[in-house]
């Protein structure tokens, strides 16, 4: 697998230290992904590019000295020139046989199973997980053996207005690469030439879940997977609440 760095890795890790800095960001919990071994990282997409994420991974690099494998859009293998970005950041497009390579080595894999229909949303639609029956982050899991890390936070979906449903309206008009075309307003004007607005954002990292990798687990039981799916997406929501004071009826509560 060839290994992150070049341009893309020197861009990446200073524009999201920059952001890190003016989301005053933070991470609560981020022991379960210092334990040795591979881990999949499954998180919420916040809007519209899951910049805190992205800080988690440059967190992580100072740390573990590589940047998490990030199974990234589809649009970075099919538009010109995104390859090599990729490629610069150790990211891959799906099931890449390349993942193997990382997870041999003990290197967390992150991805995001709703991806832009998650993240490029309208303004009433925040903070609330919607990946549908989208489980290849489950049968990525069981087989390359990887324990699931739950991520959400708060914050993330404070940094844009949404005016539409990007995805939707990416799919009506044909955009390339399934590409989604959402519009969204932040501090400066309008996205993606506005700065977002200067919101703290807090992630939140949950204990590992590991009901896939129990013997006899069968990756073609529909209500095992289904199971599994509701496990991983329910703690994700879980964990978006308990970051924003939120009880399960959409309450504002004291955060323990």
């Amino acid at each position: 697998m060839t290994q992150a760095g070049g341009w893309p890795l020197k861009a990446w890790l200073t524009t999201f230290r920059l952001l890190r800095r003016y989301h005053r960001y933070e991470v609560v919990n981020l022991e379960p992904l210092l334990r040795p071994g591979a881990k999949l990282i499954v998180g919420y997409h916040g809007r519209p590019l899951a910049v805190d994420l992205c800080m988690l991974t440059v967190t992580l690099q100072e740390r573990l000295g590589y940047l998490p494998h990030g199974v990234a859009h589809g649009a970075f293998a099919s538009i010109p020139g995104m390859r090599a970005v990729a490629d610069g950041l150790g990211f891959v497009t799906g099931d890449d046989p390349r993942l193997a390579e990382a997870v041999a080595r003990g290197e967390h894999v992150l991805l995001q199973p709703g991806g832009t229909r998650e993240g490029c949303r309208d303004f009433r639609h925040r903070y609330r997980v919607d990946w549908g029956q989208r489980m290849g982050y489950l049968r990525l899991a069981v087989r390359y053996r990887l324990p699931i890390v739950p991520v959400g936070g708060s914050g993330m979906d404070d940094a844009y207005v949404g005016l539409n449903d990007g995805y939707a309206l990416g799919r009506r008009v044909g955009m390339p690469g399934r590409l989604p075309l959402w519009l969204g307003v932040g501090a400066t004007g309008l996205w993606p030439l506005s700065l977002p607005f200067p919101v703290k954002m807090t992630q939140w990292v949950g204990e590992p879940l590991t009901r896939h990798l129990e013997p006899g687990f069968d990756t073609g039981d529909r209500d095992a997977m289904r199971a599994a799916h509701q496990e991983v997406a329910g703690t994700v929501q879980g964990l978006l609440d308990r970051a924003r004071g939120v009880d399960n009826g959409g309450t504002r509560k004291a955060v323990q």
